[in-house]
This record gives structure tokens, C-alpha cells and sequence, in this order.
């Protein structure tokens, strides 16, 4: 399977002529990258990944794929998959017959039809269901259906619109280890959009933080988790804590916060709330200048975590703090 590049060039589209929905974008996509656009709803992700398919036309500016302006090509002359949330599965045809569909589309003999059906559904460990209607199989099957049927056509570019979001939590992790080792197997291009932070840090090469319809940063997951440009990107991404220093404000991860006695402490307090986290425990420390700051603590042997009430000294240091633009 080929990958492909993908470029937005100062796209913008609105809705009803006034309703700004993706706000002059420029994206350069590189050629079998996992590129994950990460933002609220409404932020202009989803609108973003219509107009890489097709499906919505841009007010201005351009979109190529692999070097050539499709910009105006319609939907059917793209040669992408897309995955949606809700699989849109035919609930009548079989597995088989579902992931046969765009093959048939094509024309694509049917010798090779049903070769090709039986490689993709081995991609995703779907063999031996191929007489089952969609009504008989789980969720977590479903999406693997929905993800056979846009491979077997072999994109060079794989579009994925919040694919995960209907799964359970366990689930979920699962199929986003599997998909992420699937696109790396077979190198496709794949854009994959999200509103969980976790989830894009976990699967992405490189993320787009969207927010009204621009693009604040994009990274590697460590760059926008350890240096966030904005402010929006560092209070989006995780928990943070924002200083405010004459004027100009810092970010903090609660993790980069040490509990350290009274006489090294650069501030003391006491323990608002203790949330366990298995692992480690969030808490919410009121400081002696009535601050409210967040502190991770990884559990080391088997200390219990500190109660509420307890006071403790927090400190950092200037190099674990990054300013923010705005």
C-alpha cells in the first residue's frame, strides 16, 4: 500500500455565510505520518477532515494529496478510506459483503474481490466472520469491519473521523494499540480526528491543536505536551497549572512539582483534595498566598497518600516552567 502527502493551503470555509468553521488552515501532512487533529467541538477538525474527503468544498484556498490539487475532484475520484464514528456498516449485507462494498464500487473483478476481502479482514483479525450481519458482532468488531472495508481498497490516505468514540474505555486503548500498529504495517497516510487528548498523544507522529477554527501549535505528542506554544494548548492538553508573573504567564505540569520539606519548599500549603489515581495521586493544594496549584505524586512503596488537611512544601524549578504566547 502507498502513502501520500497531504498539504491545506489557507483553506477557510464557513457555514451560512457567516459561521467561520476552519479559519485560513495550513497543514502540511508528511507521506505515512499518524497526524491526529485534537480540539473541542466545534474547533473546525471535523470540518477540516470533510474537506480532505471531499465532502465539503472550501470557501477559498487549496487541498493537494500526493503533490496534485484535487481541490475541486469530487468525493468518489479522491482514492481515500474514511472510518466513521458510527461505522455506517450496511446492517443487511454481511461482513463479507460490507467490506466488499467499494471494491464492487470499483468494478474490481470478482476473483480478486474475494481475495482481496479475505487479506483485509486477516488485517484485522476478523477471519472466520465473514458470514455475520453487523447486528451479531461487538463494537469493537464493527470498527474493525468499518476499517477493513476503507483498507481493502488500498488508499494511499485513511481518514478517521473520531473512529474510537462509541468503544468502552478498555476498548478503546485496545483498538488504538491495534490501529496504530496496523497503519504503521502498512504505511498509510492516515488523519485521525479527536476530541480525546489522551488518545492523540498516545497514537499521533504529530498532532494539530485546533481551536475556532485555527490551528494553535502542531508537534510531536512530547512538544505539545512538554512545550505548549499557547495557553489554550497548555490548559487543553492534560492538567496544568498557569502562573501569572508580573504579566506574563507560565505553565507548570503538576507532575514537575516535588514535595519537599518546609526549609527547601519555594511555597508550603495544605491538601484541598486528593484524587487516586492508581499509580500516582492528583492533588489540589491551597498555598499560603491562597493559589490553587496541582501536584502529582508517583506512589514509591506502600506510603498512603496525603490526607486533606496535611500541609505540604511544593517546589520547582524556573526550567520546569514554559511561557505561553497568549
Amino acid at each position: 500500500m502507498t502513502s501520500a502527502t497531504i498539504k491545506l493551503e489557507q483553506v477557510t470555509k464557513t457555514f451560512d455565510g457567516r459561521v467561520v468553521a476552519v479559519d485560513d488552515v495550513t497543514l502540511d501532512i508528511r507521506a505515512g505520518e499518524f497526524f491526529s487533529l485534537l480540539g473541542p467541538s466545534g474547533c473546525g477538525k471535523t470540518t477540516s477532515l470533510r474537506m480532505i474527503a471531499g465532502f465539503e468544498l472550501p470557501d477559498s484556498g487549496r487541498v493537494h494529496v500526493g503533490g496534485r490539487d484535487i481541490t475541486d475532484l469530487p468525493v468518489h475520484k479522491r482514492d481515500m478510506g474514511m472510518v466513521f464514528q458510527s461505522y455506517a456498516l450496511f446492517p443487511h449485507r454481511t461482513v463479507a459483503e460490507n467490506v466488499a462494498f467499494g471494491l464492487r464500487m470499483r468494478d474490481v473483478p470478482k476473483p480478486d474481490i474475494v481475495r482481496r476481502v479475505k487479506a483485509a479482514l486477516a488485517q484485522v483479525a476478523l477471519t472466520g466472520l465473514e458470514e455475520r450481519k453487523p447486528g451479531q458482532l461487538s463494537g469493537g468488531q464493527q470498527q474493525r469491519v468499518a476499517l477493513a472495508r476503507a483498507l481493502v481498497v488500498e488508499p494511499p490516505v485513511l481518514l478517521c473521523d473520531e473512529p474510537l468514540g462509541a468503544l468502552d474505555r478498555k476498548l478503546r486503548q485496545q483498538m488504538q494499540f491495534e490501529l496504530k500498529e496496523l497503519q504503521k504495517r502498512l504505511g498509510v497516510t492516515l488523519v485521525f480526528v479527536t476530541h480525546d487528548q489522551e488518545e492523540a498523544l498516545a497514537m499521533s507522529d504529530r498532532i494539530a491543536v485546533m481551536n475556532k477554527g485555527r490551528v494553535e501549535q502542531v508537534g510531536a505528542p512530547t512538544e505539545i505536551y512538554e512545550r505548549p506554544r499557547t495557553r489554550f494548548v497548555a490548559d487543553f492538553i492534560g492538567e496544568i497549572n498557569i502562573l501569572e508573573d508580573e504579566g506574563r504567564a507560565r505553565a507548570l505540569r503538576p507532575e514537575k512539582i516535588r514535595f519537599v520539606p518546609e526549609a527547601e519548599a519555594r511555597v508550603g500549603g495544605t491538601v484541598e483534595t486528593a484524587n487516586f489515581l492508581g499509580g500516582s495521586t492528583l492533588y489540589r493544594i491551597r498555598t499560603a498566598d491562597q493559589r490553587t496549584l496541582l501536584a502529582r505524586e508517583t506512589h514509591a512503596g506502600e506510603r498512603s497518600p496525603r490526607g486533606t488537611g496535611d500541609p505540604v512544601g511544593l517546589a520547582w524549578t524556573d526550567s520546569d516552567t514554559v511561557a505561553l504566547e497568549g
